[in-house]
């Protein structure tokens, strides 16, 4: 016998192990964010891209921080409810 019908899979159940896996990628890329933010020296700037436009304005560093921290929270959230 094969594996396959073992393996057998409720419909919509790869659609949410899709959308689980690209959650993960993008938790993956706000923990980045996060360590950057955490690394950078004192007298560094940081600039935030305003919404679709390619304008990035001087932003503060620790609230650009807890910003990224509250997403990355959520997303962490997000992921264990899927």
């Amino acid at each position: 016998m094969s594996s396959k019908n073992s393996q057998r899979t409720e419909p919509g159940a790869e659609e949410d192990h899709a959308q689980k896996e690209e959650l993960n990628q993008k938790i993956k890329g706000q923990k980045i964010v996060v360590d950057e933010l955490r690394n950078l020296k004192k007298n560094r700037r940081v600039y935030t891209q305003q919404p679709n436009s390619n304008i990035f304005f001087l932003a503060d560093k620790g609230e650009t921080l807890s910003a990224c921290k509250k997403d990355l929270d959520n997303m962490r959230k997000e992921f264990q409810d899927i």
